[in-house]
């Protein structure tokens, strides 16, 4: 039976007849079964040296190679063939030789031998054989031994003999860059070769001749810059001719090769772009774009002009024939006219701007690829005199546009109103629109800025928060534009209800009564799609009307009661504790909830640009699934949003003039010893701010309660901690000392809960509270177009790791593409890496990735941080690798 086996799967068998085995199986492991059979009778064949069916087991090998089974068994069998004499055998064998080993193999030096001989054979066939193994699978010491015998083919009589030896030299070169010099005179003669290939052959060594070598830059700039613009003019003006035509014009990659090889001489070189300016005119001019072939040399002309020596009129001419690229119907063709129109900005931004509403019209294109170029590249081409037409559409198209797309849209929209806003109000107007239309879409920073704004514009607070009255009845399910309605009522609710501030423009509003007020509020905290942050911030602003709107005092007190029960702690402890201000804290409440100090607009903003802002976070409406009864625990004092104290430059509200704290507590600071910095805890060990946050030490019998805390003796020393030490760190000023350790406090600006935003967040890397020590942010590597910033943050329970969040900023003109970081570190320490946010660095500045690090230093204490990290992108599909080490990192990390 075996025998009978061997015979069915003999050595005999067809190839044929193999593929047609293994195409009829069913299943893998049949496949696996017949291959193995093949695989043991080609093993036999060879142990028996069976010359005969020697390249039937080859080209058996090679199938079976293709289908990514092992054939490492059969290396040998090529060098065997390619010493045979027959060509037929050495044909087979080349082939194998191409498929079945690569540079790696040790077995490879054999065969360097038999390359030299069959590259001086007389055999015209075995040469090109031998040239075109040398040409895959070349090392770097086969070229060096073989360059010599390569560059003498270059004077064969054989055209296609010199057009491989060119494209082996292509490998050579890049293999040994050394030996380019012997190979630039060989390369000259073939740019005035008659034979459209072999020509083709020689224009492609020259440029790689050229990217490898200066030396060789400068020798075919001299020698071959004349005649390039020459036989590139025959080609322009070459009657029809069958054998090259492709679509009416004739030979176009030769057109292309040419392009390309001239692009590389003129840069930087101005007498070389003065010779072949007119030839790129003609291109331009004469090409038709009806058909691909034609479209393909518009656009290496194009890229070959905006890459030569300046001149405006070719350029002029360049981008006009991107502009009418962008009117093709082929996805592709607008595509690439777009790439090409963002490095033309660069260049001539004026010529760009002529086609602005070509541009804006691609914006609304149904592909998603064209879309996101389109409105990068109208980004980049906004400007103070077209920044409102551009705005007022972009916006108009943000109501009718893709949900997939409004993320992409909002942002690039924010960003131009932020950056190019010459009148608040203007400002204002264009944030509350999109905030109208795609609110859930705007990220936690954003709304942020606006609110600081509206608090810097005290002749607007009257028309801002009327005009958020009229958006939040139409677009209620908007919830940024929930959270900044909100915050402007808790504010500025009198405003509202006397229509203080109106202006010219405005349309007078139907009167709001006190009551319609508290009805936003609530609508505002019993919706159900509203966050912990959005319910927060309203309970805020109830409480902040309670003072405001004594008629509605007492509904408001019903409001918030109703959170006594909440399951999320956030609005249980808020809940509790704003009754208890409303109800027994009467004599504090009116200077408690005096309204907001103006924030400081330039501190935000500049903290904001370096990155220093602490981390905005959202939580979920959902109950947290790994805290009991779902009770989601929140870093957040709810007497510090209340008191919503700003910067240390801000002025503090006082009625009378002087200190607003002694006032408020009818004491002297002089007279608390424990109310400083390094004051000692109260006697029975208990933290009276932890306990106030309900955090970290469990309450005891004797620790001091929240009502008692904001209980004072006017005649005598407080009893507690004073307010102001309940203050969050307020994101606006600089000079805020760090919270006391354990004591997740945070801004009302910048969010609730600890539990990271489920918007999407391109640039902003989220991590949880930060309580240790605060460490200096680090510039980790900065080269002339790439800037690398490390900020750190360490839990004070786990000294030894730290979370680094580093962001990436592209300096340059030129958009990264396929953004890649790698880092490494000693083996005393553990690293792990989160995925970056994004893959794209926007060109100049205009935007940044960020991604997250976790280090664990086990010698914490003893050896200090150290790390290498590379840097790996694509300019221009051009891979760029970028490297260093980083060893300024703060001590103590």
């Amino acid at each position: 039976m075996a025998d009978l086996i061997i015979d069915a799967f003999s050595s005999q068998t067809r190839l044929r007849d193999m593929i047609r085995a293994i195409r009829a199986c069913k299943t893998a492991a049949e496949e696996r079964a017949v291959v193995r059979k093949e695989c043991a009778v080609i093993r036999a064949s060879i142990s028996e040296n069976d010359q005969d069916y020697r390249h039937r087991n080859l080209a058996k090998l090679m199938f079976i190679h293709m289908l990514g089974y092992p054939t490492h068994f059969g290396q040998m069998e090529c060098l065997k063939s390619i010493a045979s004499a027959g060509f037929p055998e050495k044909r087979i064998g080349y082939l194998g030789l191409m498929l079945l080993l690569d540079e790696r193999q040790e077995v490879l030096m054999l065969v360097t031998n038999s390359l030299k001989q069959d590259l001086n054979h007389s055999n015209p066939y075995i040469v090109g054989l031998a040239l075109c193994a040398l040409g895959n699978i070349c090392s770097a010491e086969m070229a060096r031994d073989l360059a010599p015998e390569v560059e003498k083919l270059f004077q064969s009589r054989d055209p296609n003999i010199r057009k491989k030896a060119a494209l082996c030299s292509v490998r050579i070169i890049k293999k040994v860059p050394d030996l380019a010099e012997n190979f630039m005179s060989p390369a000259a003669t073939l740019l005035k070769e008659k034979h459209h290939g072999a020509m083709i052959a020689g224009v492609q060594l020259c440029t790689d001749l050229c990217k490898v070598s200066l030396e060789a830059l400068e020798y075919f700039r001299k020698k071959s810059t004349e005649g390039l613009v020459k036989a590139l003019k025959e080609r322009v003006n070459s009657p029809y001719t069958p054998e090259y035509d492709i679509s009416g014009i004739s030979d176009p990659f030769l057109h292309i090769r040419l392009l390309r090889l001239l692009r590389v001489l003129g840069q930087g070189d101005a007498d070389a772009s003065d010779c072949m300016n007119d030839i790129l005119a003609q291109v331009a001019t004469k090409t038709e774009t009806n058909k691909n072939a034609g479209t393909a040399i518009l656009y290496e002309c194009v890229e070959t002009i905006m890459s030569i020596e300046d001149n405006s009129g070719l350029r002029v001419l360049a981008i006009n024939i991107l502009g009418r690229f962008l009117s093709n119907r082929d996805n592709n063709i607008r595509y690439v006219a777009l790439n090409m129109l963002m490095r033309a900005i660069a260049v001539d931004a004026q010529a760009v701007q002529r086609h602005r509403i070509t541009i804006l019209e691609c914006v609304k294109d149904s592909d998603a690829s064209i879309r996101k170029r389109a409105l990068e590249l109208i980004f980049l081409l906004v400007n103070e005199n077209n920044v409102k037409p551009l705005t007022k559409e972009l916006i108009d198209y943000l109501q009718v546009s893709d949900q997939e797309f409004k993320g992409d849209l909002t942002e690039k929209i924010c960003s131009i109103v932020e950056k190019f806003s010459m009148e608040k109000i203007w400002y204002i107007d264009k944030m509350l629109k999109v905030l109208s239309e795609a609110g859930n879409f705007v990220k936690d920073e954003i709304w942020h800025a606006l609110i600081v704004v509206i608090s810097n514009a005290s002749d607007l607070q009257g028309y801002t928060v009327r005009s958020l009255y009229r958006a939040f009845q139409t677009s209620s399910e908007q919830e940024s534009l929930i959270r900044v309605a909100v915050w402007c009522i808790g504010e500025y609710g009198e405003m509202l209800v006397n229509n203080v501030g109106m202006l010219e423009k405005e349309d007078p509003l139907t009167q709001v009564t006190e009551s319609d007020a508290v009805d936003i509020l609530e609508a505002a905290i019993k919706r159900h799609t509203s966050d912990i942050t959005t319910r927060a911030l309203s309970l805020v602003a109830l409480l902040k009307l309670s003072s405001r709107f004594p008629s509605c005092s007492k509904r408001i007190s019903d409001i918030i009661t109703e959170h006594k029960g909440s399951f999320v702690l956030e609005l249980q402890q808020r809940s509790i504790e704003f009754n208890s201000i409303i109800d027994k804290h009467q004599n504090i409440r009116s200077t408690l909830l005096e309204r907001m100090p103006v924030l400081d607009e330039a501190s935000y903003n500049s903290k904001r640009k370096s990155g220093s802002l602490p981390p905005t976070t959202s939580a979920p409406t959902g109950a947290s699934p790994k805290l009991p009864n779902g009770v989601v625990k929140s870093p957040v004092a709810p007497i510090a949003d209340l008191l919503d104290l700003s910067s240390d430059d801000a002025p503090v509200p006082s009625s009378s003039g002087g200190d607003f704290l002694p006032d408020l507590l009818g004491g002297s600071l002089t007279s608390l010893p424990s109310l400083t910095g390094t004051g000692q805890a109260p006697s029975n060990g208990t933290d009276i701010l932890m306990d106030l946050l309900s955090i970290g030490t469990p309450t005891t019998q004797n620790d001091v309660s929240t009502s008692d805390l904001l209980s004072t003796n006017h005649n005598n020393t407080p009893s507690g901690t004073p307010l102001e030490r309940l203050s969050p760190p307020s994101p606006f000023s600089p000079q805020v000392s760090t919270p006391t350790a354990t004591t997740p406090v945070m801004d009302l600006l910048d969010g609730f809960s600890p539990t990271l935003s489920n918007k999407k967040n391109s640039t902003d890397l989220h991590f949880s509270g930060n309580n240790g020590p605060v460490y200096p942010s680090i510039i980790a590597f900065q080269s002339s177009s790439l800037k690398i910033e490390f900020s750190f943050s360490k839990q004070p329970e786990n000294l030894q790791s730290t979370l680094i969040n580093a962001t990436f900023t592209n300096m340059s003109s030129n958009v990264y593409t396929d953004f890649i970081f790698q880092a490494a570190v000693p083996k005393f320490i553990q690293l792990h890496l989160d995925p970056a946010s994004g893959n794209t660095l926007p060109a100049s500045g205009n935007g940044s990735v960020g991604q997250s690090l976790r280090v664990t230093n086990s010698q914490h204490g003893q050896k200090h941080l150290a790390m290498r990290i590379r840097v790996a992108y694509k300019v221009n599909n051009k891979d760029v690798l970028e490297q260093g080490q980083i060893s300024n990192f703060p001590p103590g990390l």
